[in-house]
């Protein structure tokens, strides 16, 4: 992850270098490449069991990316395969994953939904709605403690905001004024449930105003929005001011899983979407304003497409963990009072 991108004056009116556009143009890539081949594994029954794919969403993770600190600590919902790769795990590591292959990040004892590498500073993937927002604020708890200039980047989901966990943790986050940034990923369906058949509330960064939490809303369909959303929000919490709440408004363009078929929404409203494709606007913005050669941008989308070939590849070739491992890397306590031979 890279630090703050650095503003240049451009002639062609673009705000940032050649070297972070292409960034978010292949974190972006990278992601889509990586789900639609989930999906197509998954339609030959390699990947088995929940999957939750990202495409759609992908300048949210590109334009944090350019935003936080390598070492910012980062929790989220299940729908994380996209975030996992930002966050610096290899394509190599989370399709194996998926593959419930030893190889995978958790030694294909995760799957889609439990990705997580202390390494890169990655906490999940978390399956239980909202459960990741406790948690995220206790990471901060443990970085102000350590009185690290890290922060604890905390995300959820749009029916996640929903959770009493969610507002017993802001008010916590703001009488101890923690090193934490929470950000709301609204796709606008909680599975196939709409916000505004959830909620008066439909602007869901107002959560925050309630507990005098900076709050704000950004366009998640693009990445420069959303580094300089997070440029802003990550200086605020760093600088010792406490929490900063971001609402990334973005949109799915498959269904909640890879067993939805996502009637509830129109094809005209999907078909909106598309048309404003976050990898598509901004290769066009690329190449409209000489950023960088349409041969420069190829030679990205090869390099990708190579990399999730291999990683493919890796995943099919590796092997399945042995019924042993079902008895590692589990907590043990010896004197648990009901725990008896």
């Amino acid at each position: 992850m890279a630090e703050v991108a650095e503003k240049t004056k451009s002639k062609k009116g673009t705000k940032y270098d050649k070297d972070t556009y292409l960034k978010w143009f292949t974190t972006m890539f990278r992601i889509r490449k990586f789900e639609e081949r989930a999906l197509l594994m998954y339609s030959k029954q390699k990947i088995r069991g929940f999957c939750h794919v990202y495409i759609g969403q992908e300048a949210v993770t590109a334009g944090m990316e350019t935003a936080l600190k390598q070492d910012d600590a980062l929790v989220t919902a299940y729908r994380q395969h996209g975030i996992a790769l930002m966050k610096g795990l290899s394509a190599r590591s989370c399709m194996a994953e998926l593959f419930g292959k030893e190889t995978g990040a958790v030694k294909g004892k995760g799957g889609s939904m439990h990705f997580f590498s202390a390494e890169h500073r990655y906490f999940g993937g978390n399956g239980i709605v909202g459960a990741q927002i406790p948690i995220g604020t206790g990471m901060a708890l443990a970085e102000k403690y350590r009185k690290s200039d890290l922060i604890s980047v905390t995300m959820f989901g749009d029916g996640a905001a929903r959770q009493g966990a969610l507002h017993e943790a802001f008010n916590m986050a703001m009488t101890w004024n923690l090193p934490v940034l929470y950000v709301c990923e609204n796709n606008g369906y909680a599975m196939g449930t709409s916000v505004s058949r959830t909620s008066n509330v439909e602007d869901l960064y107002k959560l925050g105003l309630s507990y005098d939490m900076p709050s704000e809303a950004v366009d998640g369909m693009d990445p420069v929005a959303v580094h300089e959303a997070f440029t802003k929000a990550a200086e605020h919490v760093r600088s010792g001011k406490g929490p900063y709440y971001l609402e990334v408004k973005t949109y799915r363009y498959k269904g909640h899983s890879v067993s939805d078929p996502a009637k509830y929404r129109s094809k005209d409203e999907l078909k909106s979407y598309m048309e404003k494709d976050p990898i598509k606007m901004l290769e066009s913005k690329i190449l409209d304003n000489n950023i960088a050669s349409e041969s420069e941008i190829e030679e990205i989308k090869s390099m990708i497409k190579a990399e999730i070939d291999d990683a493919v590849e890796f995943a099919e070739n590796s092997e399945y963990p042995s019924p042993d491992a079902l008895y590692e890397d589990n907590y043990i306590q010896e004197d648990y009072p009901f725990m008896k031979d």
